[in-house]
């Protein structure tokens, strides 16, 4: 009965999830969040959080570099336009493989270690590939400059079956259709919503009951003959190949990769991502990354012309003082917006956004059952 509730359970969070993604730019239109360019950043971000998330929520261990996988996927996916074809579907297939091998070669030597010496091996790691692609690998990277596309790429599929381009500088289609607007971000969505379910998936399965006991007491675990480096090192692998697909779908909507998607900044971006929206749950990585990205695209955008008009009902000299106070909050000072915000979820919601939406169910519930328990006052109308 148990199984069978559960299972139902998770088909309703999986159909709730399908429905919100697909109509997206009709539900986020209100708040200024229904326009493509967006729209797939939030997809694509969620995909790195919900990889991340693999890692870090199931098994504790928390990676300060995984935007090298991030930036691994955007180089093979440029690369795979370059040298094969136009086409998405092996942009991202390449993309995911790649950032699977490079997470063997960083977890081999990160996973020695745990704790804060797994988090710094990770940094570590991260910003020597960050330092490789900004100079030493400028033949494979084009460092500063990022890498692109040029007409002159060979694009040996895409010439093999008769497909050219003319004089136009192309850019990623699928089958013919343009991977920009919002074909673009039915794209990413149709990823995005695999990516959950085999999310879901591995945080139903026994692997991932496997990989929340390393978290709880992984010494307990070595104790009893257990070897626990495959569990994590198969997470790790797992969580990169999340965050090469990302980088090959960021790729995917403006091919262009550069070596500033591997900086430890976009690594602290994904850790505020799943530390906001609730670390260990299935739904908290893909809130917190929308609601990073919702402010990063829409507080970043205001100024103090939108916030004269915000504030233009107030007397003059209240207006003007208003203005300065919430113009250091919003545009390039969005990110103390970000930081207070992320105060006050960590002080008060350590489980994040999804435990504060927790609260708020359990309350509402108690206060059904609190009115569905009052007795019923017997009626005054003497029976007949």
């Amino acid at each position: 009965m148990y199984k069978a509730s559960s299972r139902k359970s998770d088909l309703l969070l999986l159909a709730g999830f399908t429905v919100a993604v697909l109509l997206a730019p009709f539900i986020l239109g209100p708040v200024g969040a229904g326009y493509p360019d967006l729209l797939q950043k939030f997809a694509i971000f969620g995909i790195f959080a919900l990889g991340f998330n693999i890692l870090f929520g199931l098994t504790g261990y928390l990676s300060f570099g995984h935007a090298a996988f991030l930036g691994v996927g955007s180089y093979a996916a440029v690369w795979t336009f370059k040298l094969f074809s136009m086409n998405p579907i092996l942009a991202v297939i390449i993309a995911t493989v790649v950032g699977g091998v490079f997470a063997v070669a960083i977890g081999f030597i990160s996973l020695r270690r745990s704790g804060i010496y797994f988090s710094i091996l990770t940094l570590a790691l991260a910003q020597m590939s960050y330092n490789l692609a900004y100079s030493v690998l400028t033949p494979i990277t084009n460092g500063e400059t990022g890498l692109q596309l040029a007409q002159s790429d060979p694009r040996i599929l895409d010439v093999a079956f008769g497909r050219d381009y003319g004089a136009v500088l192309p850019s990623s289609d699928f089958f013919g259709i343009h991977m920009t607007g919002y074909p673009g971000y039915y794209f990413c969505a149709a990823l995005f919503v695999l990516c959950f379910f085999l999310s879901m998936r591995i945080f139903r399965s026994p692997f991932g009951m496997m990989l929340r006991a390393v978290k709880s007491n992984q010494n307990r675990m070595r104790y009893t003959g257990l070897n626990v480096r495959p569990y994590t090192l198969a997470a790790f692998v797992i969580s990169g190949m999340y965050a090469g697909l990302a980088g090959g779908l960021l790729a995917v909507t403006d091919p262009l990769a550069g070596a500033e998607r591997m900086q430890w900044t976009a690594s602290g971006e994904v850790v505020l991502m799943t530390i906001l929206g609730g670390a260990g749950t299935l739904l908290g990585p893909v809130i917190g990354a929308g609601v990073i990205k919702y402010f990063e695209n829409i507080f970043s955008a205001f100024n103090e012309g939108v916030l004269e008009q915000i504030f233009s009902f107030l007397p003059e000299f209240l207006q003007h003082a208003m203005v300065s106070i919430s113009s250091m909050f919003v545009g390039e000072g969005w990110h103390l917006t970000l930081g207070a915000l992320f105060m006050v979820i960590v002080i008060f919601l350590p489980g994040g956004l999804m435990e504060g939406f927790s609260r708020i169910w359990q309350r509402l519930r108690r206060m059904t059952k609190r009115d569905d328990d009052k007795p019923v006052e017997p009626s005054s109308v003497p029976a007949e």
